[in-house]
């Protein structure tokens, strides 16, 4: 089982979010574990207040309030954040320190750029994570695109998912997504 902290810039997207939670939530098929920091989730409320100044504090502590208890169990808090050659954005320091103190096998990220990680963990970007976690459990993802497809669709929406997918940066993950919707559209 992966243990993966996940950077603010991942959580901050709702189809990455939504994602990486559907896939974590079935239960003992999900190959990974989530860790995640307090600095983080103030990034993500951060950039979320910025990006929509009209929501309400409802709107704003409900993302938050979902992320901390879908994965309550991967709270870090103990870290010491510190110089370190892993890390060439000095604003990511506090990231490497929580994946460090969490033991974390991947540091899961849009900005790959700015951490070196190798010897203590592997950098990985949304699309590659996602592309792995399809390799390792195929049926976590396709449970996960069933409920994204009956969630969109009671919502009467039409929702091109491997069209958010690709818009979020994953463009690998976007083709076998693909993969599964063909499939469930066959399946009884």
């Amino acid at each position: 089982m992966h243990r993966v902290f996940v950077d603010s810039n991942v959580f901050y997207s709702r189809t990455l979010r939504d994602w990486l939670g559907l896939i974590y939530l079935e239960g003992d098929q999900s190959p990974f574990v989530v860790f995640w920091s307090e600095d983080v989730m103030a990034e993500v409320v951060y950039h979320l207040r910025r990006k929509h100044p009209d929501w309400d504090g409802t709107q704003i502590a409900t993302v938050r309030d979902r992320l901390t208890s879908s994965f309550e169990v991967g709270r870090v808090t103990d870290y010491t954040v510190s110089p370190s050659d892993a890390v060439t954005d000095p604003d990511d320091l506090h990231v490497h320190a929580a994946a460090l103190a969490c033991d974390a096998d991947i540091l899961l990220t849009c900005n790959t750029k700015d951490f070196v990680g190798g010897e203590h963990y592997d950098v990985m970007t949304p699309d590659d994570f996602f592309v792995l976690v399809n390799r390792s459990v195929p049926a976590a993802v396709r449970a996960a695109t069933r409920k994204q497809v009956d969630y969109w669709g009671r919502q009467g929406l039409e929702v091109d998912l491997p069209a958010r997918l690709t818009a979020a940066g994953c463009d690998h993950f976007a083709g076998l997504d693909l993969e599964h919707i063909r499939a469930l559209a066959l399946a009884p």
